[in-house]
């Protein structure tokens, strides 16, 4: 039985990992903004805080997991709340754990898991803005503030969800491969579902965007299931992971592909080799 941390619980694929973690006797310790064991809005400072700090003394400073769900999706007019809760929270959070996922490692002997949640928007929404994703990498919310206002306009909320779910997602494959992660024991990847049915996503149906959600292209036809997203973190997180690091797995029916099938993958450029002869010395050190 290992202890996990799971932000997103109180519902849609959040709420599916929290049941299959429980009922394989594990710890769970649940984050949300209701229905949770730390109730935080992770969208502010204090929040983010004050959860960090919460779950750690509930664990005792020992995690074997994390699972980073929480997520705002694109509502217009709330374009720096999805910039908190899809990009800064997880981070920040995951800062703050790593000690304690690095300690969950050594004592059991076997590697820690992180799965954040990411989004196949981040590679099929046409058009985001690359000074916007810069924006997020490089923690300027005022340039994001200025991009969004002059590139967005009725597209700001779309552009703002990718953008996130895109810089959360080049995070994970920066960070994943450090010493300080890698190194420690920590296996961190990330999965991005495509349109997996959740309350998010029956609110969208249910609205204006019905048209555009139904015509838009899942090759194996209809809509993923929040339970079998949970699958996928289970996996993840399970011993059988111990060599995955830094990937982004996709689980969206096909939609990725459809739109960039020769995008990926891509032969790596000769001007990454000094970068690569960095980090292999930095692995190769005493």
């Amino acid at each position: 039985m290992g202890n996990y941390v799971v932000t997103g619980s109180a519902s849609g694929m959040g709420a599916e990992v929290v049941a299959r973690l429980r009922a394989d006797e594990h710890r769970v310790i649940t984050v949300d903004l209701r229905s949770a064991d730390v109730v935080a809005d992770l969208s502010t400072a204090p929040g983010r805080e004050s959860a960090a700090t919460e779950v750690l003394h509930r664990l005792d400073g020992t995690l074997h997991g994390a699972v980073l769900a929480a997520g705002v999706g694109p509502l217009p007019g709330r374009e720096e709340v999805i910039a908190q809760v899809n990009y800064v929270a997880p981070i920040q959070l995951l800062e703050s754990w790593r000690e304690a996922l690095a300690a969950g490692a050594a004592a059991a002997g076997v590697s820690s898991k992180v799965v954040v949640f990411g989004s196949n928007s981040a590679s099929v929404t046409p058009g985001i803005p690359q000074l916007l994703v810069r924006s997020f990498l490089n923690d300027r919310p005022r340039t994001r503030a200025r991009v969004l206002k002059a590139f967005g306009g009725r597209n700001a909320p779309a552009f703002a969800y990718g953008a996130s779910k895109l810089a959360l997602s080049t995070w994970v494959r920066r960070t994943a491969v450090t010493p300080e992660w890698a190194g420690a024991g920590i296996r961190l990847n990330a999965i991005a579902p495509g349109a997996i049915m959740t309350p998010l996503l029956q609110s969208q149906l249910d609205g204006a965007e019905r048209e555009r959600i139904e015509t838009f292209p899942v090759p194996v036809g209809g809509y993923g299931e929040a339970g079998h997203l949970a699958d996928w973190v289970a996996f993840m997180l399970s011993p059988a992971a111990d060599f995955l690091c830094g990937s982004i797995v996709y689980v969206d029916g096909g939609t990725d592909a459809y739109f960039r099938a020769d995008a990926w993958p891509a032969s790596s450029s000769l001007l990454s080799i000094p970068r690569w002869l960095l980090r292999a010395r930095a692995f190769s050190r005493p």
